[in-house]
């Protein structure tokens, strides 16, 4: 795996992508960010040795290098799930390139149901912890040594630093940015009314498909990295209504104004 991961890091860096110190991850319906980007060099996820491909029509599937607000970024315009198939090796090596390539900060963003029913649709929440209910791992089997320690701490897997850059860029522009718990499952079903209250009774503010694999990667890795949810349903079991997916792909269009504003600002004071 790890010279699956070298040959992907001298890839993009053969196509140009030499120096970046900031990665993003944009999720469901939230890659409008790379118009901000000024574009050096934008690859296909097809185009690149060992790379997965995307196979959910709301990811792009596009690897954005250039420069935003100051400072060069790699961002993933699309993400990989385990229910497209894939390992969770595979869904976490763009991660992992990224590491190689020199990136310092993570931002990663996804679309979350909301299980905390004080949130509403469109609003923005900011994690601060997760709960992990995948079947597997990114880190099982043989540890990779130059990457990381065997057993990775977990105790703080969001960065207090760009959290409170978060919070501060927020504040600025009167955004709500609630604070709380994301938990991952496999997908790509949504979940039953009595999985909800499950969720709820074990401190799920908001539930979702992704970026808790990515977040454990970067902690072995030493990546501080930050993750914003962008609420497109509400799971109330007891109002529970069917989800239809041009519904929750147009709130995380809406609300990605807001996470863009976001991501701009703590990206300029990085």
């Amino acid at each position: 795996m790890f010279e699956m991961i070298k040959e992907v890091a001298a890839f993009l860096q053969s196509k140009g992508i030499t120096s970046p110190d900031t990665g993003i991850v944009l999720g469901t319906g939230l890659g409008k960010l790379v118009s901000e980007i000024d574009i050096e060099v934008a690859i296909d996820y097809a185009d690149i040795p060992n790379f997965p491909v995307s196979t959910v029509e709301s990811h792009k599937g596009h690897l954005i290098y250039g420069n935003l607000e100051g400072h060069k970024v790699l961002a993933m315009q699309g993400r990989f799930h385990i229910y497209e198939g894939y390992s969770l090796q595979q869904v976490t090596m763009p991660i992992r390139a990224m590491k190689l390539l020199g990136v310092k900060w993570l931002l990663l963003s996804n679309a979350a149901g909301a299980i905390n029913k004080t949130y509403q649709k469109g609003d923005l929440m900011l994690l601060d912890d997760h709960i992990n209910l995948l079947p597997e791992n990114p880190l099982t089997g043989k540890n990779i040594d130059e990457l990381g320690p065997r057993f990775p701490d977990m105790s703080c897997p969001y960065s207090p630093e760009l959290n409170h850059k978060m919070q501060l860029a927020a504040e600025k522009f009167n955004i709500t940015l609630h604070k709380g718990v994301y938990a991952v499952v496999a997908g790509p079903n949504l979940e039953t009314r009595a999985e909800y209250r499950y969720l709820g009774m074990i401190g799920a503010d908001v539930v979702g498909m992704s970026t808790a694999p990515e977040v454990i990667v970067a902690n072995h890795m030493g990546l501080p990295c930050a993750a914003v949810s962008v609420v497109t349903d509400l799971c109330d079991p007891d109002n529970l209504v069917p989800a239809v997916l041009a519904d929750i792909l147009e709130t995380a269009g809406k609300a990605e104004i807001k996470l863009i504003r976001l991501f701009k600002e703590v990206i300029r004071g990085l």
